[in-house]
C-alpha cells in the first residue's frame, strides 16, 4: 500500500500543471492526499473526495483545500469540524477498512493564532474517529525531526495526543518536512514501511511531497 501527500501551493506554478500531474500519476499511490490544491489537477484514480469550493472573492473558482484520490472502494464519509479544511472518508483496503483524514492544520501557518485553535479542534476529531483505524495525512505545518518549522505547542500537542491515541507518525524523522502521514498502530501491526520524497528543490511547490509504502505482514 502506498500513501502519498503533497501541498501544491494553490497551484501557483500553473505553467507546470502537466508536470505536476505526471509526477503524481507516476507515483501510483493507492491513496493520494493533495492540499492547497485545485480541481485542475486530475489524477488517474477512480475515486476523488474533495473539500468544498472556497470564497470566490479570495480564491480561484477551481481551488479547494484538500482532495483525496484513491482506487479503493468507498464506504462512507465522516464529519470534520471544518469541512473546508479537512475531509474524512472510510475506504476498503487490502489490510482492512481505513479512515483517511486529509487535512491542513492551520491554513495561515503555525505562527497565526488560528493554528492553535485549528489543531485543538482537529485533535477532538482524532479522538472520536480513532475508535476505528485511521490515517491522518496532509500539511501539519510542523517538522518533528529538526528546527525547520515548528512551534513547541504544536509539536508537543500532536506527539502527546497521537501517543495517547496509539497513532504513529511514520514521517516524523524526515528532515525539513512539514507534511506528514500518521496511521493507527493497530492498522500498522507488524508491517514494515519505508518513505521517499520528491520536489526537493521546491520548484513546483514550496513543499516537498512524501509517500509511505506499507508492506504486508
Amino acid at each position: 500500500m502506498r500513501i502519498a501527500t503533497w501541498n501544491v501551493e494553490r497551484l501557483k506554478h500553473n505553467r507546470e500543471l502537466e508536470k505536476i500531474i505526471n509526477i503524481c500519476n507516476e507515483l501510483n499511490a493507492d491513496i493520494f492526499i493533495l492540499t492547497e490544491t485545485d480541481e485542475q489537477i486530475k489524477l488517474n484514480h477512480k475515486n476523488i473526495f474533495q473539500t468544498p469550493q472556497l470564497d470566490k472573492n479570495f480564491y480561484k473558482p477551481t481551488e479547494n483545500r484538500v482532495s483525496i484520490f484513491t482506487n479503493y472502494n468507498f464506504v462512507k464519509t465522516y464529519q470534520t469540524f471544518d469541512k473546508f479544511t479537512s475531509i474524512c472518508v472510510e475506504l476498503e483496503t487490502e489490510f482492512g477498512n481505513l479512515l483517511v483524514y486529509g487535512t491542513i492544520i492551520g491554513i495561515y501557518g503555525n505562527r497565526n493564532k488560528n493554528f492553535k485553535q485549528d489543531l485543538l479542534k482537529q485533535v477532538e476529531d482524532f479522538k472520536i474517529l480513532s475508535e476505528k483505524n485511521i490515517c491522518i495525512a496532509g500539511d501539519f505545518n510542523l517538522s518533528f525531526a529538526d528546527n525547520y518549522y515548528f512551534t513547541n505547542f504544536g509539536r508537543d500537542s500532536l506527539l502527546k495526543n497521537f501517543s495517547e491515541l496509539e497513532i504513529e507518525i511514520l514521517t516524523k524523522n524526515c528532515a525539513e518536512c512539514i507534511d506528514h502521514i500518521a496511521i493507527s498502530k493497530n492498522f500498522l501491526a507488524d508491517r514494515k514501511f519505508n518513505f521517499a520524497e520528491w520536489n526537493f528543490d521546491k520548484k513546483l511547490s514550496d513543499h516537498k511531497g512524501i509517500f509511505v509504502d506499507l508492506n504486508g505482514i
